[in-house]
């Protein structure tokens, strides 16, 4: 009985588990997107990002840096590389463990760690160099903070697309990949 009962239990956990996660996805010009987050592991970035969902902030915004296996960037220009006001920055959690893997999302920021706002990349290579090594400028690295659930051809696809150098800017597609929208699908309060 009490072997049932454990069983049970940990039926039930698994469940919540499941019930808890943040999942969103991405609408584009060539094709959907599903991320799982991490509230768990990044929850300052996690809010981050779907705050900005929350607001339509990356609805007809551009991947606007795609290098084929590397990262396909996007989350602050528009089809006109005109940039949109961004909240407040959000501290880095590159320290979290996670890595840089192939089909991660992560937080793409300036020099200071400590600068990401809106901008995001998804990893189409295992990214060793963009993790976090020491709490320095130079080896901070990336705050991962989710990781693509269906979909991955998509990003592949995008990272193939032809690119060019546009008005100082490298690495940008010669035919514009929109975000049409970004949705949250779950939700880890609506548990």
């Amino acid at each position: 009985m009490k072997k049932l009962f454990f069983v049970l239990l940990l039926f039930n956990l698994a469940q919540a588990n499941l019930a808890a996660q943040t999942i969103v996805e991405l609408n584009t010009t060539m094709g959907n997107i599903q991320l799982q987050l991490y509230p768990d592991k990044a929850p300052r970035t996690v809010k981050n990002f779907l705050n900005y969902i929350e607001i339509g902030y990356y609805d007809g915004l551009i991947f606007h840096r795609v290098i084929d296996d590397f990262i396909i960037q996007s989350g602050g220009y528009d089809a006109d590389f005109l940039m949109k006001d961004t909240m407040s920055p959000v501290r880095s959690e590159a320290t979290n463990g996670l890595k840089n893997d192939r089909g991660t999302i992560a937080m793409a920021r300036m020099s200071d760690p400590h600068s990401a706002d809106s901008q995001f990349f998804i990893n189409l290579a295992d990214n060793t160099t963009l993790n976090h090594r020491a709490r320095t400028f130079a080896d901070y690295g990336y705050t991962v903070f989710g990781m693509i659930t269906e979909g991955i051809d998509v990003a592949d696809a995008i990272g193939e697309v032809e690119t060019a150098k546009v008005d100082g800017w490298e690495d940008v597609p010669v035919e514009p990949v929109i975000i049409n929208t970004i949705k949250i699908i779950a939700r880890d309060e609506d548990k």
